[in-house]
This record gives C-alpha cells, sequence and structure tokens, in this order.
C-alpha cells in the first residue's frame, strides 16, 4: 500500500515552533512577564518576532491550564487599545481575582452582549454581582442578560466624577481670581486631585500651603476627602444618613459642580449603596488595578498593534507562572 503523504513525530518536549523546546518556551514567557520583548530578544539572540511568537505560545498553555471561567461575582470596564476612542472591554472573575475575557468592538451594549454569550446561558445564571462605572450601556446589558445579579457602582469610578467635580472648581478659582492668588493654583492640579498619602513631602507641603490660601478649595477638597467613608457603613440606611448629611454641607457653598456630582449619586443610589451589604463586600481596587497593570506593559509593547497578542498580556496577567 503507497502513502503519498508526509508524516513528522510529535515530540512532547518540543514547543509548537519546532526549532525550540517548550523548556525554552516557557523560560521566554516567563521572562517576558517583566520584560519587554526586545530585552529578551537581546538577552537571547533571537529575533524579536521569534520571542513574541514563543511568548504567546506560553501565554495560550497559560490560559488552558486555567481551565472555563465559572464567575458568580464580576468587574466589568473598558480600556483604550489606542488613540481615537478605540476601546475594548475587560470583565474579570472578582472572586479569583482574574481577568476572564477581552473584546467587543467598542464599549457598546451590543459589545458587551458578546461577554455574556461567550460564557453561555448556564454561568450567566450563577452571576450574582456586576461591579461596573456608570456607562448606561454595561447597565443596559447587564439587566439584559443577568436580571438576576445586582448592580454594583465601582467607588474608584464614582470618586473619578467627584475629583472632576473638584478640578472644575479649580478652573472656575483659577479664572476669578488674578495676579497673586492665582500663583497658588497655577500648575497645582495633579497635587490637589492625587490621595494625599500618595504625595511626597514636597507634595504634602504644596497642597497645604495652597489649601490654606483659597477657603473655597479648601472645602471642596474635604468634602471630597470625607466622601469616601460612605464605603464604610455595613447598612443601607446608615449609608443613606451620611449622604443626606453629606448633601445638606454643600448648602451656601456654591459648589455648583459638587451639586451635579449629588444628583448623578441620586440616580445611581442603589448601585452605590449596594455595597454597604454584606454579600456584596469584593474587592473593589483589583479592576482599577487591572488597568494600572494593562497600561503598563502597553507602554512596554512600544506601540504593537496585535490586538492577539495584547488580548493573550490581559488575560494572563494574574495568572501564575508555568
Amino acid at each position: 500500500m503507497k502513502c503519498d503523504k508526509v508524516k513528522s513525530e510529535k515530540l512532547d518536549w518540543l514547543s509548537d515552533n519546532p526549532f525550540y523546546t517548550k523548556r525554552l518556551t516557557f523560560y521566554v514567557g516567563r521572562r517576558c512577564r517583566s520584560s519587554s520583548i526586545k530585552d529578551v530578544a537581546k538577552e537571547l539572540h533571537l529575533n524579536w518576532k521569534t520571542v513574541k511568537d514563543l511568548e504567546k505560545q506560553y501565554m495560550q498553555e497559560q490560559l488552558r491550564r486555567s481551565g472555563k471561567a465559572r464567575p458568580k461575582v464580576i468587574g466589568i470596564d473598558e480600556i483604550a487599545v489606542r488613540k481615537g476612542h478605540k476601546y475594548r472591554i475587560v470583565v474579570s472573575d472578582l472572586e479569583k481575582c482574574r481577568p476572564i475575557w477581552f473584546g467587543g468592538s467598542d464599549r457598546s451594549e451590543a459589545s458587551m452582549d458578546e461577554f455574556y454569550q461567550y460564557i453561555g446561558g448556564k454561568s450567566r445564571k450563577n452571576i450574582r454581582l456586576a461591579v461596573m462605572d456608570m456607562w448606561k450601556a454595561f447597565e443596559k446589558s447587564a439587566k439584559k442578560n443577568i436580571p438576576q445579579a445586582a448592580i454594583l457602582y465601582d467607588k474608584f469610578h464614582v470618586m473619578r466624577h467627584l475629583s472632576d467635580a473638584l478640578d472644575e472648581v479649580r478652573k472656575k478659582e483659577y479664572g476669578r481670581l488674578t495676579g497673586a492668588g492665582r500663583k497658588y493654583i497655577k500648575g497645582q492640579k495633579f497635587i490637589l486631585l492625587s490621595n494625599r498619602e500618595n504625595l511626597n513631602s514636597d507634595g504634602k507641603a504644596s497642597l497645604k500651603k495652597l489649601l490654606e490660601a483659597n477657603k473655597r478649595l479648601n472645602t471642596a477638597y474635604l468634602l471630597r476627602e470625607s466622601f469616601g467613608q460612605l464605603w464604610s457603613y455595613q447598612t443601607e440606611g446608615w449609608a443613606r444618613r451620611f449622604f443626606n448629611n453629606w448633601k445638606s454641607s454643600l448648602r451656601w457653598q456654591r459648589l455648583n459642580s459638587y451639586e451635579k456630582f449629588t444628583e448623578l449619586a441620586e440616580r445611581h443610589w442603589d448601585g452605590i449603596a449596594a455595597y454597604s451589604k454584606p454579600e456584596n463586600k469584593v474587592s473593589l481596587g483589583f479592576v482599577e488595578g487591572l488597568n494600572n497593570k494593562i497600561r503598563v506593559f502597553q507602554r512596554r509593547a512600544y506601540g504593537l498593534r496585535d490586538e492577539e497578542y495584547l488580548k493573550l498580556k490581559v488575560l494572563t496577567c494574574m495568572l501564575k507562572e508555568i
């Protein structure tokens, strides 16, 4: 019997690229978790395309070993993949602290629906809590696909809206003042909007000088700092009482941007107050930390536009090394 096909023997210790072993593939993958492709290629005297290909094989094996995601608590956020408002959605399992889906063509409701189709009807029914920002498309998709799940608005996104309100006060004060009064405000945006504990000694001194020089900014700053206490309450009743007292303290302050923020918080109160329930005490800092991690390896990639590679980097960045 004649066979015209060319056959090759499959060896377990070879990678998908037969010129390299799995041992080298895994070494390259581990090195690329903390270094750029260019640096690893230089270290190993390999072409950067070869290093990238080996790293992708490593990440695909990580995902294979991690198994199918069956989340009960999800975190939803978007990341910018390039300039011009080009977004992709990232969904994380907040109990296991790992991203489980990267996709969509934008941050629309239709793109969000793709995630729920991906995990399937049985897994959708297991989701009891969805943490997100106040983007309507995410909320509408969640109510349609996982009606049994509670919606919780991420603290960091809520506080970002309040920081924007504080920045609006800063801009108005800078426009209102003239001469010497302006010098304390000019160039102080970063210091004013940063968490005080993250500032060095010079930054704290500059912040103190700024707040002493401008009474309205001082009031706005203290109001923003105190609002974070809302997430410490164990019942919705106490959280509501705190919010009402905080809102009352705005009276006569002439802080229009803060008034707009309270209207925003009122419209989304159920999703903000959901954190006061014991079963909803999840790690709200994970999504923000993941975003920071993604930005780091986006910068390290030096403008690489391979979206499949970016997807693998996002989905494996919290998985254990192999």
